[in-house]
């Protein structure tokens, strides 16, 4: 072709030959100069390419002219635009927390004399934990009923006495109450005997030992701790600005980043009131946990669903090109399989997808790969397989 010589000589100008080697002075002026001189060198190139596009695309205007057969196609793949139900949401970070938490406590104080368990081990409910030595309960006892054998026969001889009318009444009186007196202390140490061991008040797994065997338990103190973590709950402070979009029974994703595990559960409360020092309410989800993976404090994170829209235009975020005016816009197969520039009005947007308010239908057919190398006309060749 005649043409072809002159696009060979535009090649020729555009490469400009070899570039040479950049040597660096040792000068800081000097490098200054010649840093001076290659930016506008760059600058002169620009426009030398600039022009050189222009004259190739008139050039190749005047080709297709005269020949209509030399057509650029510019090869692409195509999408077709689809509705879809759309949902964002907001992540909101929560620990594992568990209510079913006890200690093992001593009701009287003693040494313990045997300790059943150890940290870790998993415990029933009402099965022995702990021995109190009750040897100074034993010994007050045992004086006790010395003491009352005494003041039931001193009781003994009074009534008979009385019954005779033999003697004064305050005296029948004081030991008929000496003697219940000491029953009534008596029945007080049998009853606390019966506290020298100590149960479990829950199931669950020893979480740690607050006193040792040997050591000496204090009323009320605890001995051990114990934790049930079958059962535990995702507790989380959720910004006020989703109080709408959070309710009780709600489904929820929940994910713990730990374990590379996620499930879905259900917002088993809601708090009622909004903490007035970081505007947040709080929220609860329960969640079975048979095997313990769970760890009370474990961290969690919660998927809210603060918006959702049925049946709308979504597409990749990266599709939507920007003019310089900051119109948006995308490129689709116009009449001819051309290029055209579509605009379009764009929504809420999420995980990468942003919902398309108008601009395009159903109907739309999308330029996919090679979008944003295209320009509007473009003869478009749109690749198979």
């Amino acid at each position: 072709m005649k043409y072809t010589p002159l696009l060979l000589f535009l090649f020729l100008i555009a490469c400009g030959g070899e570039t040479e080697e950049l040597v660096i002075p040792e000068d800081i002026e000097e490098k200054r100069e010649l840093l001076k001189e290659k930016r506008t060198a760059l600058n002169a190139e620009k426009e030398k390419l600039a022009k050189l596009e222009e004259q190739v695309a008139e050039l190749q205007a005047a080709i297709q002219e005269q020949d209509p057969a030399f057509v650029k196609k510019s090869l692409v793949t195509t999408m077709q635009v689809e509705p879809t139900d759309f949902e964002r949401f907001t992540e909101v970070q929560g620990t594992v927390k568990t209510d079913d938490n006890a200690a093992a406590v001593s009701e009287i104080g003693g040494r313990i004399t045997r300790l059943t368990v150890k940290e870790g081990d998993r415990v029933r409910k009402g099965q022995l934990i702990a021995t109190i030595d009750m040897e100074g309960i034993d010994k007050q006892r045992a004086e006790l009923q010395t003491a009352l054998g005494l003041a039931e026969e001193v009781y003994e001889r009074q009534k008979r006495l009385w019954d005779q009318n033999i003697g004064s009444e305050i005296q029948f009186l004081q030991a008929k109450n000496n003697k219940e007196r000491l029953e009534k202390s008596l029945e007080t140490l049998n009853f606390q005997q019966t506290k020298a061991n100590v149960y479990a008040p829950i199931s669950g797994s020893v979480e740690m030992l607050m006193t040792k065997q040997g050591e000496v338990a204090a009323p009320g103190v605890p001995i051990v701790q114990i934790l049930n973590t079958k059962e535990v709950k995702i507790v989380a402070e959720v910004p006020e600005t989703l109080l709408r979009s959070v309710k009780t029974g709600e489904k929820v994703r929940v994910e713990f980043p730990a374990l590379g595990r996620t499930d879905t559960i259900k917002i088993t409360q809601i708090g009622r009131t909004i903490n007035p020092a970081n505007r947040t309410f709080s929220v609860e989800a329960e969640l079975k946990n048979p095997d313990g993976e769970l760890k009370p404090n474990l961290l969690a994170v919660i998927h809210l669903n603060d918006f959702s829209a049925p049946n709308v235009i979504t597409l990749p975020l990266n599709r939507i090109q920007q003019e310089v005016t900051g119109k948006s816009f995308v490129m689709t197969v116009g009449p001819d399989n051309k290029a055209q520039k579509t605009y379009v009005e764009t929504g809420e947007s999420f995980n990468g997808e942003v919902i398309i308010k108008s601009g395009i239908t159903p109907e739309t057919v999308l330029v996919d790969k090679g979008a944003r190398t295209v320009k509007e006309g473009d003869v478009l060749e749109v690749e198979k397989g």
